[in-house]
């Protein structure tokens, strides 16, 4: 009951007036920038956090919310209509999706993708609404050992699970750590790795990471590729409205990818790749007619994104509950949390319920939103995709520096941008993760101070990590994670 009444208490704060245009603006840009080739949710959110610095926190995060399901929204359009993801959960939406385009069926493809985002947007909510207080209940039994060792895990599931290469998964991870240890000791008052530059006493900002990255890295990426193969956008034909074959052959994918995405979404290694594989596999085993797959098969839309955006609510789940982001957009969302003074944790729901419950509540609102926003504007949507490359990414090149500029009004944070976005192109064309590097420079300086409280309490005792249950249990997944794949290989051979 106690959920309930602050659920309640959540949607009279989210139905203010204020607040329901807070929650258009947000899931409106969301789903502008989302269709947008190349721009997932972790950039739009970076790209806004210099400007919803000045706002509220309640309402910076009711947009921010919108913001994050409305571009996952958005990223199927570009992935169906241009065959390029604008997001990875989106990869295997691309798949058939585009195919089905290819065939004059687009429009069916984006409503099935609309409707099952809607249905499963909503479920993952209410698991979202009723899982995070029980996920807090058990936050409150772990100690600095535990949060310490919980971060560790999170390093290796983020590094290792969700790359191509662990190496390079573990590499990216490393460069963020560094990253984070740049500026002034806080216990010893040291400064660290600041090369005797006085701007870097402060450390590196993490917005300043993010757009970098995120922006900079993407912009310089798309201008080399699209240099060399141009893409081909596909016409939106037919009618919106589904048949009765597009429904019956829909409605069972769209519950099983949110039964799929929603708790895998919701564990340490997080993410919204993993579900969405694991659906399509499970759609075409399921199948009827399984040599479809792969020529436009409705299924293979309809239950990948019911699974991808169960998962992004999954993935608040951890974000919320242990202040744990598993996926780039959530380390963003950690971000902005930081930037408002807030640290996601148990101490988040008891210390600012108003704003957790008003952002759970806004989900649900925005995901209706998002319903009637893109069934009959899908058309408007996808002029988007006419804009030319070069004005739209130098758009975003101008936007990304004004926003960093006005942090600090310091011409060292463009430099850094520069740098950083150099580091992000690079990283792209490397087959590097980015998700590693902002997820290091985050929970980085968080696990140093978890480690030293730990380590001070056990008065220099190392065996504290390791004698107490739950974090010796994190630390064994942690390994398993790590040489569980290699002792497979070797066993195949």
């Amino acid at each position: 009951m106690d959920t309930l009444a602050a659920l309640l208490n959540g949607f009279a704060i989210a139905f203010t007036p204020a607040n329901l245009l807070w929650s258009l603006l947000g899931v409106t840009l969301g789903t502008a920038i989302g269709v947008l080739p190349g721009i997932g949710p972790a950039l739009t959110i970076a790209l806004l956090l210099p400007v919803t610095f000045h706002l509220d926190p309640t309402a910076a995060f009711i947009i921010f919310g919108g913001l994050y399901y409305g571009a996952m929204y958005g990223s199927s359009t570009t992935s169906i209509l241009l065959n390029t993801p604008g997001e990875t959960g989106s990869i295997v939406t691309a798949i058939d999706g585009h195919m089905m385009a290819k065939k004059g069926r687009a429009a069916a493809a984006l409503a099935t993708a609309a409707i099952g985002s809607f249905v499963a947007g909503t479920i993952a909510t209410v698991g979202l609404s009723f899982v995070s207080p029980l996920m807090v209940k058990i936050a409150l039994l772990f100690g600095p050992a535990e949060y310490f060792s919980l971060m560790i895990l999170a390093f290796v599931t983020v590094s290792a699970l969700l790359g191509d290469s662990t190496l390079r998964g573990m590499s990216s991870l490393f460069i963020g750590l560094a990253i984070g240890l740049i500026g002034i000791d806080t216990q010893t008052g040291q400064a660290r790795f600041t090369f005797g530059l006085l701007p870097l006493l402060d450390g590196i900002d993490v917005v300043v990471v993010a757009v970098g990255l995120f922006a900079l890295g993407e912009a310089f990426h798309v201008a080399y590729r699209l240099a060399r193969a141009p893409d081909e956008l596909s016409r939106v034909t037919g009618s919106l409205w589904m048949s009765k074959s597009d429904w019956s052959r829909s409605w069972k994918p769209w519950l099983r990818g949110t039964a799929i995405g929603f708790p895998l979404g919701s564990l340490p290694a997080g993410g919204t790749e993993i579900p969405t594989f694991l659906s399509y596999l499970t759609e075409k085993r399921l199948s009827k007619k399984p040599e479809e797959f792969g020529q436009g098969a409705i299924e293979a839309v309809a239950g990948p994104e019911a699974a991808n955006n169960a998962a992004v609510a999954g993935v608040l789940v951890p974000l919320l509950s242990f202040g744990l982001p598993t996926s780039a957009t959530a380390a963003i969302l950690l971000a902005a949390f930081q930037q408002y003074g807030l640290q996601p944790g148990p101490m988040l729901f008891s210390a600012n319920s108003t704003l957790v419950w008003a952002l759970i509540a806004s989900l649900y609102l925005g995901n209706f939103m998002l319903l009637v926003l893109n069934l009959p504007l899908v058309g408007l949507w996808a002029k988007l995709l006419l804009i030319p490359r070069p004005y739209l990414y130098g758009g975003i090149l101008m936007f990304s520096m004004l926003g960093v500029f006005s942090l600090n009004n310091a011409v060292f944070d463009l430099w850094l941008l520069l740098g950083i976005g150099v580091v992000g192109f690079l990283m792209r064309q490397m087959d590097y993760p980015v998700a590693p590097l902002v997820v290091g420079l985050i929970l980085g300086p968080l696990a140093e101070g978890q480690f030293r409280r730990a380590y001070a309490i056990a008065q220099g005792d190392v065996s504290v990590f390791f004698t107490q249950p739950i974090s010796l249990a994190l630390l064994l997944v942690a390994a398993l994670c790590v040489l569980g794949p290699v002792i497979l290989r070797r066993m195949r051979r």
